[in-house]
């Protein structure tokens, strides 16, 4: 009790496989939560800020990662609209960049898509035609 611990939440970027999701954002991390009180041997009592009222405040072990703390280290809180079961999904902001991937046979068309609490470091590139269906208002502007 006392200590401070990230939670695990994931991000749906479209495709679920076997309870996995595909895609090259990883699961993340939200928090730091302070552990109110160890409920039993493998889950532990958050204390959770008001926006998160319709997750319940029990979480496995293995939905949580310890908080080191460092003086230096500030934590920036972004306000992820999380759905009960501690999911997200994820949305792009804008097309950065386009690039054409020559195969043997064919060439790809790939997007640079920068997605929304992420950094422009953690832009990824994906099927144009692919975001193109799935977020068509990111091309409305382009005129392409």
């Amino acid at each position: 009790m006392g200590d401070y611990v990230f939670l695990k939440v994931t991000p749906h970027k479209g495709i679920f496989r076997f309870g996995k999701t595909i895609g090259k954002l990883a699961p993340r991390y939200i928090g730091p939560f302070e552990i109110i009180q160890r409920v039993c041997e493998e889950a532990y009592r958050l204390a959770l800020p008001l926006q998160f009222s319709h997750v319940h405040d029990v979480f496995h072990v293995s939905m949580l990662r310890k908080y080191h703390p460092d003086p230096s280290h500030v934590v920036e809180w972004h306000n992820l609209p999380l759905k009960e079961d501690a999911s997200y999904i994820e949305q792009p902001i804008q097309v950065l960049d386009r690039k054409e991937k020559v195969l043997r046979n064919k060439t790809i068309s790939l997007v640079k898509v920068l997605w929304r609490h992420h950094d422009v470091e953690e832009a990824t590139w994906e099927i144009e035609s692919d975001i193109r269906i799935r977020f068509m208002h990111l091309f409305k502007d382009s005129g392409t």
